[in-house]
């Protein structure tokens, strides 16, 4: 047996023997596991490139949006370094199909959306993907998203060399003018961050569980913006959702403002790949 794989089970306190220690699937960022004792099914998470806070701040994403009690997560059990490398142990989730399990993840993702932080943002630096973001609270949306998300991703792209040249001017044009199509004072929705198709799934039951969030408190509409953006979310869900918390006139003027930032994201994280998508954008707004 591995050697992080038993110090992770000490540190649950789980003694039973070990029946079975398997490679998944967890996408491209880490290592993933199921792990199995007499006792406990876990999910297990390792990355020998990240620091510890990576996996602390998506188990605190898990935490938060557990303590509303609105939408499904896995339980965190625990985040651990073992010979340098972080690791995060969850809960294992067993999938099952249900016809219904759309129309709950709308209504309860709404749910999630209607709880309130105090303030735009998050109290500490984060991460999307795995790249860094800076983070603060602050008291006006627009700000927060100028100063925090798309500069952030600006600056990163200048270092890396995919942000230059007139992208980078629109860019910065698009920043000054916000305000003609997002709201400064938006509801200060809890939100995912980071919900693409896969960043859910059909638990036990047919529930659906949020997975891997980078949380925030911003406009809701954000989050369903990115959720259109490499689809994965059917008509259903998008009925159920606006049947609890309804998107606004406005949403189809700024919705490619929120995919914005997650394009960036991709363009830093994949490179030009997502270069015109960007620039399409960009002309969009502000020619």
């Amino acid at each position: 047996m591995n050697n992080w794989v038993s110090k992770g089970l000490n540190h649950l306190g789980d003694d039973g023997e070990v029946v079975s220690v398997q490679l998944v699937s967890g996408g491209d960022i880490n290592e993933a596991y199921f792990i199995q004792t007499e006792n406990h099914e876990f999910f297990v998470k390792r990355n020998i490139e990240a620091d510890i806070a990576f996996f602390d701040f998506e188990a605190q994403g898990l935490k938060k949006i557990k303590s509303t009690n609105t939408i499904e997560v896995p339980d965190v059990y625990g985040v651990y370094e073992e010979s340098g490398i972080p690791m995060l142990w969850l809960e294992w989730i067993k999938r099952t199909k249900y016809k219904k399990t759309e129309d709950l993840l709308g209504e309860q993702l709404a749910s999630l959306h209607l709880c309130e932080g105090s303030g735009y943002g998050f109290e500490e630096n984060g991460f999307i993907g795995k790249l860094k973001q800076k983070n603060n609270v602050l008291d006006d949306w627009i700000t927060y998203y100028r100063d925090y998300r798309l500069y952030n991703q600006l600056e990163q792209g200048g270092l890396q060399g995919t942000i230059y040249g007139k992208r980078e001017r629109r860019l910065f044009a698009v920043m000054d003018k916000l305000d003609q199509w997002i709201p400064n004072n938006p509801k200060q929705s809890i939100l995912h961050g980071d919900l693409w198709g896969g960043n859910w799934l059909t638990g036990p039951n047919g529930v659906p569980y949020l997975i891997d969030p980078s949380i925030l408190y911003g406009d809701h509409e954000m989050e369903i913006a990115f959720t259109e953006l490499f689809g994965g979310f059917s008509n259903q869900f998008y009925g159920a959702y606006n049947s609890v918390f309804r998107l606004s006139d406005e949403y189809t003027d700024r919705k490619e403002l929120y995919q914005l930032y997650y394009l960036l994201v991709h363009l830093n994280m994949f490179g030009e790949a997502y270069g015109s998508a960007v620039d399409r954008i960009l002309i969009r707004y502000v020619g």
